[in-house]
């Protein structure tokens, strides 16, 4: 990116602002303090006329099964493989339809419920040991569309998958840490599932664990396919079951639908599972759409087009069409909005000693680089510019939501670019007599950032850190790349040097425990370490693991609270913005049980046609 590109997206920026409000009386001209209180009046506007309906935990009422539901998914499946889909966030969402979990969490009762399993703790106090004895709920069963054949869920298919997939380090899943629990003595020590019989499963922890749910749940798949795939083939006939070119019709389905065609690049398919075990009042399976098509399409541009000729049922507004969406509601459809999102995008360098001779790595295994990196991104810009003041700085590392959110523990690297340079000359890196920054060795400092593409928000906080960085003499190389590219960065090749990319939120505690802990596969900076790499990864380890067994809330939250505080010292990775999200929604579905918040997304589960 050039600096004429700045001048471009600021451009952009000040250009929306007056499209925004060009329903107003024009003026000659506007001051900083008047654009942004035009910012301030458009923002109160937008939420004025869209609507809130958080979900406040009430009964769903009975729908009408009928019609279809159009939605879109942004690339083509690799797999039909639930291992594989894993790794490849389409695939995943496409699996997802024909299985489900064994517990669900209440958001607004913040306690456990059943789903495809009832359950009950059994802790001993004296063995220091703690039981969830499993019963698998009766009715539950793989099937295929348009047969009667029905193959009823059994232990195995929890079990088996448990031991012989999750728990088989070869198969690198990303379930596979979560297996396993650190001892008081240090020592790791396997969770054991144990198959009772057909019906019954307990997970046998070998010490009390603060909350043994929430690392037992799982989602399940059909163990008679794939326990035949792996004694015939081993590991390779795993991996090689179900490609995207089988026929759709041959993969069994105990969730809410059948995928029953594929046309690449094109469409699938999806037939409501009237099987399915989560019923309403009159017996009937509680997805109500007959049929769902979900289209491909390249990107948001083209989702947004086809919403608009109501061709999809649904569309995420992006800052960029926002205030379009909202004024053009009318008769078509109604939009949502919720509270600011519990995660945010972020921002991190690799530190994985693969990359040890590269000069990057001599900075980005500094603290005070990374400090410095987070000094200079420039939060209030970004939600000016790319997020219409609809954002806030994400300056905290649990959410709200988490039950060891503390409002006082904040990251205290904000923007500050003479902050940053100091902390960057407190390690030998200064600006030349040109302006250049650069490094002990003379080396200029340059890095590349990887990001999405064809994600216009991404790309214009990219821009961003080119410039602030820019500005006190660091070149910052911009690189769009297929996420799916990325991914494969992240988690085999290693040869990234930063990257923006969004990991979800810890609404628990003890949520990620395959990226905070130092031998998580998705330890974003530098994963699968078999000893901490550095004595603040051993701190955090040491606090992780003992927050997920102390059961004391108080005692819980002194071991929470440090270790928050360390990883925002440590800047691994640099939270950017929470943004505020809003939902559009054709106005043919009944908004009933229809729900939107930050806790739960959008709730279209139970969504039914409106009575004609």
């Amino acid at each position: 990116m050039t600096t004429s590109n700045s001048i471009k997206y600021s451009f952009i920026f000040f250009a929306a602002i007056f499209m925004i409000f060009s329903s107003c009386k024009k003026v000659p001209y506007m001051t900083l303090e008047e654009i942004e209180a035009y910012k301030n009046v458009s923002s109160e506007k937008m939420l004025s006329n869209t609507v809130s309906k958080p979900w406040n935990g009430s009964d769903y009422k009975d729908g009408r099964v009928g019609g279809t539901w159009y939605s879109a998914i942004s690339a083509d499946p690799k797999t039909f493989n639930y291992l594989i889909a894993e790794r490849d966030g389409a695939s995943n969402s496409i699996m997802s339809m024909t299985t489900d979990y064994l517990f669900e969490y209440n958001t607004f009762t913040k306690s456990w419920k059943p789903r495809c399993v009832t359950y009950e703790i059994e802790v001993d106090e004296e063995k220091q040991k703690l039981t969830v004895h499993c019963t698998i709920r009766d009715n539950l069963y793989w099937s295929y569309v348009n047969s009667d054949k029905k193959i009823p869920v059994t232990s195995d298919d929890i079990v088996w998958w448990y031991d012989n997939i999750s728990g088989n380090p070869d198969f690198q899943s990303s379930a596979y840490g979560g297996q396993f629990v650190v001892m008081p003595d240090g020592s790791t020590q396997r969770i054991l599932a144990v198959k009772i019989d057909d019906k019954h499963f307990d997970f046998v922890y070998p010490r009390i664990v603060a909350d043994p749910l929430l690392s037992s749940n799982t989602e399940f798949y059909p163990s008679f396919l794939y326990k035949e795939a792996f004694e015939k083939g081993g590991i390779e006939g795993v991996k090689n079951l179900f490609s995207v070119n089988v026929d759709p019709k041959t993969i069994p389905s105990m969730g809410r639908y059948f995928i029953t065609e594929y046309s690449p690049s094109q469409r699938l398919v999806f037939t409501r599972n009237p099987d399915y075990w989560d019923k309403d009042s009159k017996g009937s399976a509680t997805i109500y759409p007959q049929e769902t098509i979900y289209q491909i399409v390249g990107d948001q541009n083209t989702s947004y087009l086809l919403f608009k000729q109501e061709k999809l049922e649904t569309y995420s507004p992006t800052p960029e069409n926002l205030s379009d969406i909202i004024a053009a509601q009318e008769n078509q459809y109604t939009v949502f909005n919720s509270e600011g999102s519990l995660g945010a995008q972020l921002w991190s360098f690799n530190q994985n000693p693969k990359n040890k001779n590269e000069k990057y790595y001599q900075w980005f295994c500094k603290k005070e680089f990374r400090q410095a990196m987070s000094c200079l991104l420039n939060r209030d810009r970004i939600n000016n510019q790319t997020f219409r003041g609809l954002a806030t700085a994400k300056l905290d590392f649990f959410p709200k939501g988490n039950p060891y959110y503390d409002e006082n523990i904040k990251l205290q690297y904000t923007y500050d670019k003479e902050k940053a340079i100091s902390l960057l000359a407190s390690i030998g890196i200064k600006q030349d007599k040109s302006g250049v920054m650069r490094d002990w060795n003379n080396n200029p400092i340059e890095f590349d950032l990887a990001i999405p593409s064809s994600v216009a928000t991404t790309s214009d906080i990219a821009q961003i850190i080119y410039d602030e960085c820019g500005s006190v003499g660091i070149k910052v190389n911009v690189r769009q790349t297929d996420f799916q590219k990325l991914v494969e960065q992240l988690t085999g090749t290693y040869d990234w040097q930063s990257i923006i990319i969004g990991l979800g939120s810890n609404f628990f505690p003890t949520q990620g425990s395959n990226v905070w802990p130092s031998n998580g596969n998705l330890h974003l900076w530098n994963p699968l370490q078999q000893k901490p790499a550095t004595d603040w990864e051993a701190r955090v380890d040491y606090l992780y693991n003992e927050g997920s067994y102390t059961l004391d809330h108080e005692k819980a939250k002194q071991i929470w609270d440090e270790y928050q505080t360390i990883i925002l010292e440590q800047c691994p990775v640099i939270y950017l913005v929470s943004t505020r999200n809003f939902y559009a929604i054709n106005n043919r579905w009944d908004f009933s049980n229809f729900y939107y918040d930050n806790l739960n997304g959008a709730m279209t589960e139970r969504v039914y046609l409106r009575a004609q």
